[in-house]
This record gives C-alpha cells, sequence and structure tokens, in this order.
C-alpha cells in the first residue's frame, strides 16, 4: 500500500539536510522551522493561521477546545472514519453524535445530519473521507442555517480543492495530519491546525503548549502537543514533492477507473472538479471482499480495509448518540469496502498488475 524506500533520492538528501540545519542550530522546539511550516502550510490551504501539534487528532481536540465546546456540548460526525476522530471529541468532554453516509462517496449525509441536529449541537466534523472534498457550499448553508460550527477533518486531504478553494478554509478551523502514510507525512507523528480566525489561532498556540500565553504564564489549562523542529524541517522538504505525488495519484486512480471492468467490483462515483479528490485512498467496494482480498494477495497485490469496523461497533462507542434511523449505509459500506494500491511510488507495470488481478477475481 505504501513503498517508503522507493521515494526519490532526492527527498533523502532533503531531509537529511533539513534535519542537520535543525540540529546545526540548536533549537528543537517551537522555533523557525515550526513557525515557517506553520505559515507556508496555512498559505497553501489559503488561511491566515496555522498551529502546529503533535497529531491529526490532537488538532481536532484542540480545535474543538479552541472554540469552547465541552461539556455538555454535541458534535456531530460520521462513523466511518479512524478512530481519532470520535476519540478527539470524547478528550474534549463534548458528545460525538454519529450520522450516517451517503453510498456513492462514503462521506457524511447532509440528510443525516440534519435528522441529528438537536439544541445541543455546536458543531459538525465533516470528514474529508479518502481525500474527497465534495459539496461544500451545502455544508456551509447548512451550518449557517444551523448557527452551528463546522470543523474539518481534512486529514486525508493535502490540498484537496473545489471551487478553487482549498480543504481546511471552508470551516471555521480545520484539522490536518502528517502521519508518515499521509499524502503529506514525515518520518513520524505531526498535525496542524488551520484557521482564518485569529483569536482561535491564537488560542490554539497556547493550548498547545501548556495553556502558556507568555513563558511561565498559564490563563488556562492547555495540553503538551508540539509539532517538532526535526519534523516540520522534513515536511517543508517534502512539500516540495506533493504536487508531483498527488498527480500521479489521480493518474493511477483514473487508470483504476478507466480500466477496472469486473461485474463484482464497484467504485465511489467520481468527484466532479478534477482537484476535489488526491486519492489517499482508492477505494473499490465487493460484496466478495474477503476472497476478493485473499485474490489479491494471491497475485502480489495488497489490498487493505479502511474502516472494517465502523465507530458505533468499537467497545467503548456500542450506546454513542447516533441518526434516529440508525447507520445502515454505514455498516454496508464497512462490509464492502477496500482500498487497493494507490501511491505515488507505483510504477506503470504496478497499475497494470492490480488492474489485472481486479479483473481476474471471479466466483467459484
Amino acid at each position: 500500500m505504501n513503498d517508503f524506500k522507493a521515494e526519490p533520492e532526492e527527498i533523502r538528501e532533503a531531509m537529511l539536510a533539513a534535519t542537520k540545519r535543525v540540529l546545526d542550530s540548536g533549537w528543537y522546539v517551537l522555533g523557525k522551522e515550526v513557525e515557517s511550516f506553520e505559515a507556508e502550510w496555512a498559505t497553501l490551504c489559503g488561511v491566515a493561521h496555522g498551529v502546529g501539534v503533535g497529531n491529526g487528532m490532537d488538532a481536532i481536540e484542540i480545535a474543538l477546545r479552541s472554540l469552547d465546546i465541552g461539556a455538555g456540548d454535541e458534535v456531530i460526525t460520521t462513523p466511518m472514519t479512524a478512530f481519532a476522530t470520535v476519540l478527539a471529541i470524547l478528550r474534549a468532554g463534548a458528545v460525538p453524535v454519529l450520522a450516517d453516509i451517503d453510498l456513492d462517496t462514503a462521506l457524511l449525509s447532509i440528510e443525516s445530519v440534519k435528522r441529528c441536529i438537536t439544541p445541543k449541537t455546536k458543531a459538525v466534523i465533516l470528514v474529508h473521507l479518502y481525500g474527497q472534498v465534495r459539496n461544500m457550499q451545502a455544508w456551509s448553508d447548512l451550518c449557517n442555517e444551523k448557527q452551528i460550527v463546522l470543523i474539518e477533518d481534512c486529514a486525508q486531504a493535502h490540498l484537496a480543492s473545489s471551487g478553487g478553494r482549498a480543504a481546511g478554509s471552508f470551516g471555521q478551523v480545520a484539522a490536518y495530519s502528517f502521519y508518515p502514510t499521509k499524502n503529506l507525512g514525515g518520518p513520524g507523528d505531526g498535525g496542524m491546525l488551520v484557521t482564518s480566525d485569529e483569536m482561535i489561532g491564537a488560542r490554539a498556540g497556547r493550548l498547545r503548549n501548556y495553556g502558556q500565553s507568555v513563558r511561565y504564564q498559564h490563563p488556562e489549562l492547555g495540553m503538551n502537543s508540539r509539532l517538532d523542529e526535526v519534523q516540520a524541517a522534513m515536511l517543508s522538504a517534502r512539500l516540495k514533492w506533493l504536487p508531483e505525488f498527488t498527480e500521479r495519484r489521480r493518474e493511477i486512480a483514473a487508470a483504476y477507473r478507466k480500466d477496472i471492468s469486473n461485474p463484482l467490483v464497484k467504485m465511489l462515483s467520481e468527484p466532479e472538479e478534477p482537484g476535489a479528490h488526491v486519492y489517499h485512498l482508492f477505494v473499490i467496494t465487493c460484496e466478495e471482499r474477503t476472497r476478493l482480498q485473499a485474490h489479491l494477495q494471491s497475485q502480489g497485490v495488497q489490498a487493505l480495509i479502511h474502516y472494517p469496523i465502523s465507530i458505533h461497533h468499537q467497545e467503548p462507542c456500542l450506546d454513542m448518540a447516533r441518526d434516529p434511523l440508525g447507520l445502515k449505509n454505514s455498516d454496508f459500506h464497512a462490509n464492502v469496502c477496500l482500498s487497493l494500491p494507490c501511491h505515488p511510488q507505483m510504477s506503470e507495470d504496478d497499475v497494470r498488475a492490480v488492474i489485472k488481478a481486479v479483473n481476474a477475481f471471479a466466483l467459484a
């Protein structure tokens, strides 16, 4: 699914040079490298402020806390996401409410969200699952109408865009992850909160650093979640390759859409805009998924499931609030989804091998 060792030697050299630059500086935490990367990433996202944090989950928690969303407040999100999305809501002291997904995209259903809104609803966390950004005007309109906050979980959607605007610029605040497997990832954990709201940015900067305003002064209780200088420097170096790598992901996805023709396999709907999907994952569905995955493995093709167990089936979340009509689409998708390799180091032969293997799958 990923092959970090196949990356160009130039990237390794750039990362080593970035690391040496930090070591030579003698400043390892919250220094110029973090400041530079925060400014660069915020600008690319089309917002005014970036706050580097320890990981993507912390970015969501700090976003909620920066908005004073906590005890007794309800936050609607999807059960088809990494556990970190919901865990961040719980860590902020708020109440997660799970809405269902649309089967053709696997993204949060706006109609299901409407059914989940109550007087206690304070925010919607919209997860740009698999790297796709869709229907942002409708989401903005709904949140404005209901006077609730739109928070974007952009962990899989680095620089996906809609209408010329990047993921992370639509909501009041957004969270990014730079985990190694992400489209922009480092060799370790990292994350960032982005926003155009100066007060949110300033408060997030305090909360990530013990709640400290100036040295040794703590006007509120914060946490220890700081993007370190080495990770920031290496992410800045890797950023130069992101456009090329994203374009390669899109080329692979286009080949899959064009040439996979197995009637047992279905694909999610194609985005209406070319830039709206960065294909962090290329996901197909198959009702014979277990057999398909085993077949692919036998042909030398690794395929993984994102995510096999929806949030509401996780043991700590069995009683979690949800759409009154249930989460049947999420349950169905979790049982049939399968991610094919779609990383930028894949050769044309690799891509053809995946297509051939998928098309060769048949029922016994």
